[in-house]
């Protein structure tokens, strides 16, 4: 089992600089998730450690090798892709089989590893059949498959359940977690889907715009952000953000109609101008003569999500249990902790509270 090591990794294309000096160290048996916004350089980042990207500063290290310049064949990676990319003349068997015996490997320990990859995978009825008769997710678990018969010491997956409907996709999580419990494999996963990191995840890195924003546990990030950006990724549905500014009396937000807030911290001096960041999870609603309605409400069984319009423009999304009491138009106000706010600088966008 081996770790991966980032060293001041920077990759340009032409002029354009696209990853700006990374450092992130993956420890041996952890899953780490990629995530970030289409664009982020999630998946460059992946396909450099993979060897399919070269890289033009800094130095990637699979266990104690330096493989920055080592062929992708020779790392000791195998890779899952978003494209299941098999075979369709060849059944799930020959599949699973066909790189090892590209690799001339002898064929009963072929046999061996495929057998083991099928009973892994529950894929041991499907065998005979092509990728046209098999499911989504599947074909998706043959291509993990793939991956699982060459022995790597990491595994790399490249958005692999980007391309399954909503119910295959939580099945395929599932399926994903059990495999990296199972096998004990250092895995790095990338995805844009912040509920695919959070329930994945050992280790997230947060990126944007080629740069690690934040390196931590699911739920280091989801309650300790360090910027407005971290905060604002992390959690489903995400944090609300307002405007505010502290005043001599406290924190004054006009979208909660001029309400004063007093936190238990020490605000930065009056006249500071800042982002109150306020989770749905931590918000309740009651009817009230305010300028606050109620836009929309959804009501999804067993969650009810209200989204309200403020007399600023800014919206809120609560979080309710249960069905909610309040319909379209309604007049709210906004209850909460006020222990329980975030809050962000207005022109650096990193975390004062």
């Amino acid at each position: 089992m081996s770790g991966v090591a980032l060293k001041s990794i920077y990759k340009n294309y032409g002029d354009v600089e696209v990853i700006h000096g990374v450092d992130l160290e993956i420890d041996p048996g952890e899953l780490c998730v990629f995530v970030g916004p289409s664009g982020c350089g999630k998946s460059t980042l992946l396909r450099m450690i993979a060897g399919l990207e070269q890289v033009t500063q800094g130095s990637v290290h699979i266990g104690q090798r330096d493989v920055t310049h080592v062929d992708a064949a020779d790392r000791g990676i195998a890779m899952v892709f978003q494209t299941y990319a098999l075979y369709p003349h060849m059944t799930v068997a020959q599949n699973l089989g066909f790189g090892l015996k590209m690799n001339k490997v002898p064929k009963p320990e072929i046999d061996t590893k495929v057998k083991e990859a099928a009973e892994i995978l529950k894929l041991t009825d499907y065998m005979a059949r092509k990728p046209k008769a098999l499911s989504g997710g599947q074909r998706q678990r043959v291509a993990i498959g793939r991956a699982i018969v060459r022995g790597p010491e990491v595994f790399l997956f490249d958005e692999p359940l980007s391309n399954l409907d909503a119910e295959l996709r939580v099945e395929m999580r599932v399926e994903i977690a059990r495999l990296h419990k199972e096998m004990e494999v250092t895995m790095v996963y990338v995805t844009h889907d912040q509920v695919e990191a959070m329930t994945l995840a050992d280790k997230i890195v947060v990126l944007k715009d080629g740069v690690v924003e934040q390196v931590g546990t699911p739920m280091d990030l989801y309650n300790n952000p360090s910027n407005k950006f971290v905060a604002g990724f992390i959690g489903s549905p995400g944090m609300n953000f307002l405007e505010g500014i502290v005043t001599d009396n406290g924190l004054q937000v006009n979208a909660l109609g001029h309400k004063i807030l007093q936190p238990n911290i020490n605000l930065p001096k009056v006249g500071t101008l800042v982002t109150v960041g306020l989770r749905p999870q931590d918000l309740a609603i009651q009817p009230a003569d305010s300028d606050i309605l109620t836009e929309l409400s959804e009501k999804l069984g067993g969650v009810t999500y209200d989204y309200l319009e403020t007399p600023t423009g800014e919206r809120i999304v609560v979080e309710t249990k249960g069905e909610g009491q309040t319909s379209p138009q309604t007049p709210v106000e906004v209850n909460f902790d006020e222990q329980s706010i975030y809050l962000f600088d207005k022109q650096t966008e990193n975390r004062i509270l």
